[in-house]
């Protein structure tokens, strides 16, 4: 008999967190819902894994079980977080709270750090990965091109990767992002490095966790707005080694 190869792994499944409206509008319907725009469910299918949205879920033992399920985490971008998560009096400037998302996204954070899952943040996602780890923020950055443009339209502008960083080995260069925020990250929380900053003003981009048990990175700006897949692809092929690794363990 002719040996045959054994199968070829699933592509990873890599969960992604979601808004939760109060108010959505589709069809004839307008109802409370959870919901994400679709430029990141396909830019997961684009870097050849498979996606699945991860509403917000209070009860307490749900983040652990989903991560657990997880190859890889994806933190989108969304609302402010609220200031109280990083003992912060809340500015003029500060969105509205949304607890639920708050509590949900950091407890998701969190476990993908405690239990090796690869993590990228985006946007908020890097916010929130400062806020877990001790850090703080910047509630109010003025609106300028490279932060922020006119409501709801993504502008570019160029980042610069530090030499050496995780961040780096996936862009070795200067590269334009899109963008749209108006917080950032001011104090680092334990651990994390900055791995780019913006060429304009200094802010910082990108951040990373030396040491961590999985890929852990973060970007200030939104991936899933452009064309460059190599953020997601990274976080892909990482989710894709776990996968392996798993089954190595379990032969």
């Amino acid at each position: 008999m002719t040996p045959t190869s054994p199968p070829a792994p699933p592509p990873p499944l890599i969960g992604i967190s979601t808004y939760l409206e109060p108010s959505a509008h589709w069809g004839d319907w307008h109802l409370p819902a959870a919901l994400l725009p679709a430029r990141y469910h396909r830019l997961v299918q684009r870097a050849g894994a498979r996606a699945v949205l991860l509403p917000p879920d209070d009860d307490p033992a749900a983040a652990a079980d989903t991560v657990a399920r997880l190859d890889a985490l994806v933190t989108a971008g969304g609302p402010d977080v609220d200031p109280a998560c990083y003992g912060a009096p809340r500015a003029p400037e500060s969105g509205p709270a949304h607890p639920e998302r708050d509590a949900w996204e950091l407890a998701l954070t969190r476990e993908a750090l405690a239990q090796g899952v690869p993590l990228l943040g985006i946007c908020r996602g890097m916010q929130v990965l400062n806020v877990a780890r001790g850090g703080t923020l910047v509630q109010h950055l003025p609106r300028t091109h490279a932060h922020r443009g006119a409501p709801g339209i993504f502008t570019t502008h160029p980042v610069e990767p530090v030499p050496g960083t995780l961040l780096a080995s996936v862009l070795p260069g200067p590269a334009d992002v899109p963008t749209y925020h108006h917080q950032a990250v001011d104090r680092l929380g334990e651990g994390l490095v900055a791995g780019a900053y913006a060429a304009v003003d200094g802010t910082v981009e990108a951040l990373e966790l030396p040491g961590a048990a999985a890929f852990v990175l973060a970007v200030q700006w939104h991936p899933e707005a452009g064309e460059d897949l190599r953020l997601m692809r990274a976080l892909a092929t990482e989710a894709s080694g776990r996968i392996r690794a798993r089954g190595e363990a379990e032969a």
